[in-house]
């Protein structure tokens, strides 16, 4: 290979070895495989020939290039003016291909605008700029992380510009196929803002992107090559690139525009070789991201199954919440890097309109629910109002809307005003902090260092402008700085979630260990065994809702053959109610030692319930003598059901709201077969499927039915609350003889 650039000669392959060694160390890199096609004796014959050959053309050209060069360059200043289509420049370079390729670094011409006519090979180009593609040593994308990233055309004297740019470089190519088979083709950077077409000799041979008449569609940079056209076997070579970039793309990365690398020309094989490695590397670089996404996977895991032991921790469904969106916009990013599916709008819509500041305000408010702040609401409201205004405001700031719809000079509103969107919802994470700090130092602090690395992560972008290094590549796999903020604070987090998961499992142990007391103790003051009441037939039946219910009922016979029978229903469930009913049971027992009047024992009942806060029961008292006399009072209670039809009383408040109340009394005779039942509300509240309820026709039209029976109904349409039931029915005067041996096994009691 031999290769003039700008007068400079590079000795061919045949006399490397006699001449520079460096020269045949850089050769020998750039062959893929030289001996493919043919057999070594011919091979080494073949070689020498071609050697002395280009020997004696390389050492005339010595002697002639220079001048012709200087004469070139004088013609075409003359004549650019008057015929922009006749060549005026001498070649770029000379290429000599076997099998191998050569990187085409130029320098190339570069112009901003728009003309077709530029492809073709005889335009002057001489009042061009020269750009020279090759890549800083030490250089990498500052997204995909690859090296060799050459700063485009915004870093280079062409800040703010946006639209149609073109390259041109013009190659003279010594091609001997018979080295190894295959046509030639040219490898295209793996980044290039935004879209681009590929014309060789003036004819169009690839494009990256849909140009048509309506506009450009652009996606994310992939490995793409592009075969020559067959008859370009060698000889002169004009390779022009039309280049298109978005206007946002510029407010993405501070050095963008154009190409990032140089084209590579070369035999097909080496080049297809070449764009495997380019996509290993590709797959190298976005390593990390798939890593990330299976901790991103593992973290929702754990935060499905904490949720599901622990449903009153809000804080795992919010970082749940916060995962997915983290792991979408991962998906998004690896979609783009890898298919053409999505394009380059969409996806920059998705990734900076829709998950970069949801991923945000998610973040506060997982951080707002750990550290158990209050007034949630005002806190929703505050994030949820900056994070719609800080999604319009970036997108008025993408493709489609900036540079058509918006005009660009909004910019200089625009950008600021995103700015400081981001930091109030930067300073409201700081606030949530500070908050957390004060309401629970310890826990605060341990949760710090996570959220110091979540802050990080969500304002890399802005690192990136103020270019600091936050690209690592440890053992070869690309790392960017927010992929380690975000698994390593997931990690701290996850600890502190257990932390807190196994303080609210000793918690909920002590819990359960206080309500089985509670259920016990009510269980002692509920009674197991219905006492005897000659000639009378009594049935109960008590579901409560939870392990400790609010219903209650006592049956205390008189000692004079009567029996006082109380049911009541106390505010809430659970625990409190408990205590409740604990606490109402042990003063009816008090006061049925000086009376068993209904009214006596349920104004002495208010008393004591008044003054307890909210507390406040409904009950309802009978006392049925041995000769059938009933009293009944009732403070707020469901009236009871006199064979099967609602008893006629009138109404009054419940137990525990005024001292002062007074309860009145209704008399009656209760006569043989008759039957009185009364149920609390959880027979009526019960509710089905459809949200309807039980409601009092269906209580009164199985109200003369077993008490079992009652209950199950409720059970069965749809229990909300506790139910329970009390009977008592007068024995027909056949059967009063009857009562010891048979009234007691008929009297039945259940406590859940």
């Amino acid at each position: 290979m031999a290769i003039f650039w700008h007068g400079q000669f590079m000795l061919p392959w045949g006399c490397a070895d006699a001449y520079s060694p460096r020269i045949t160390t850089r050769l020998e890199a750039q062959d893929l495989g030289r001996g493919e096609a043919t057999s070594q004796m011919r091979f080494r014959s073949h070689r020498l020939r071609t050697a002395i050959l280009l020997a004696l053309v390389g050492m005339v050209s010595l002697l002639v290039c220079p001048r012709q060069a200087n004469a070139d360059d004088v013609k075409g200043k003359s004549d650019a003016a008057a015929n922009p289509l006749q060549s005026s420049s001498n070649w770029a370079e000379q290429v000599v291909l076997g099998s191998s390729s050569v990187e085409l670094n130029g320098p190339w011409k570069f112009h901003k605008g728009d003309d077709m006519r530029w492809a073709q090979p005889g335009f002057n180009d001489s009042g061009w700029a020269s750009v020279d593609l090759t890549p800083p040593p030490g250089s990498y994308d500052p997204f995909l992380g690859t090296s060799g990233f050459m700063p485009g055309w915004t870093a280079l004297g062409n800040r703010g510009y946006w639209g149609f740019a073109w390259y041109r470089l013009q190659v003279n190519v010594q091609y001997d196929p018979g080295l190894s088979a295959g046509g030639l083709e040219i490898k295209m950077p793996n980044d290039v803002d935004d879209a681009y077409q590929v014309f060789v000799n003036g004819q169009q041979i690839g494009e990256f992107g849909k140009f048509g008449k309506s506009g450009v569609k652009t996606y994310l940079s992939l490995p793409r090559a592009y075969a020559l056209p067959k008859e370009i076997s060698g000889g002169p070579i004009t390779v022009a690139v039309r280049v298109w970039m978005d206007a946002s793309t510029q407010l993405t990365n501070p050095d963008s525009g154009g190409l990032h690398g140089p084209p590579i020309l070369g035999q097909a094989a080496p080049i297809d070789r070449m764009l495997r490695l380019d996509w290993d590397a590709v797959t190298h670089s976005q390593l990390s991201r798939f890593l990330e996404l299976a901790v991103l996977l593992l973290a929702i895991t754990v935060c499905a199954v904490l949720f599901w032991l622990d449903r009153k921790e809000r804080s795992y469904p919010w970082l749940g919440a916060t995962c997915c969106a983290i792991a979408l916009q991962l998906s998004v990013s690896l979609a783009g890097n890898y298919t053409t599916l999505l394009p380059g709008w969409l996806n920059f819509l998705l990734m900076d309109v829709v998950f970069a500041p949801l991923v945000i305000s998610l973040w506060i408010l997982f951080w707002a629910y750990w550290f158990r702040m209050g007034r949630m609401v005002r806190m929703h409201y505050m994030v949820w109002g900056f994070t719609a205004a800080l999604m319009l405001t970036v997108a008025m700031m993408r493709a489609p809307l900036y540079g058509k719809l918006i005009p660009v000079y909004w910019l200089v509103a625009l950008a600021p005003l995103a700015v400081l969107l981001k930091l109030l919802l930067g300073s409201l994470l700081l606030w949530v902090a500070w908050e957390g700090m004060r309401k629970d130092h310890a826990g605060a602090w341990l949760a710090l260092p996570a959220l110091a690395l979540v802050a990080v992560s969500l304002y890399q972008q802005e690192l990136l402008v103020l270019h600091l290094q936050l690209m690592f590549f440890p053992f070869g796999m690309a790392v960017n700085i927010s992929q380690i903020a975000v698994v390593v604070s997931l990690v701290i987090i996850t600890v502190l979630l257990m932390r807190r998961f196994l303080e609210s499992l000793k918690l909920r142990q002590q819990w359960e260990s206080e309500i089985d007391q509670a259920r016990q103790i009510q269980q002692l003051l509920i009674p197991e065994a219905i006492p005897t009441v000659p000639g009378y037939v009594l049935e109960t039946e008590y579901r409560p809702a939870q392990e400790v219910g609010g219903d209650f009922f006592q049956i205390l016979p008189d000692g004079k053959g009567g029996v006082l029978i109380l049911l009541g229903d106390v505010t809430g469930k659970g625990l409190q109610a408990g205590m409740q009913v604990a606490l109402i049971v042990g003063v009816i027992r008090t006061l049925v030692e000086s009376s068993y009047e209904p009214h006596v024992v349920l104004e002495g009942l208010n008393r004591r319930l008044c003054g307890r806060g909210q507390s406040y029961a409904t009950c309802v008292a009978m006392h049925i003598d041995a000769e059938g006399k009933t009293t009944i009072a009732n403070a707020g209670h469901i009236v009871p059901y006199l064979n099967g039809k609602e008893l006629t009383m009138a109404g009054n408040l419940p137990l525990g709201l005024n001292p002062s109340v007074t309860f009145d009394q209704v008399t009656m005779q209760l006569k043989h077969k008759d039957r009185l039942l009364v149920i609390t509300d959880g027979v009526i509240e019960a509710k089905n499927a459809k949200n309807e309820l039980f409601g009092f026709n269906r209580a009164r039209s199985i109200s003369h039915l077993p008490a079992a029976f009652i209950v199950k109904a409720a059970e069965i349409f749809g229990q909300e609350d506790d139910i329970t039931v009390v009977s008592i029915s007068r024995m027909s005067q056949e059967k009063e003889a009857e009562i010891p041996s048979v009234a007691t096994p008929s009297f039945k009691s259940e406590v859940a």
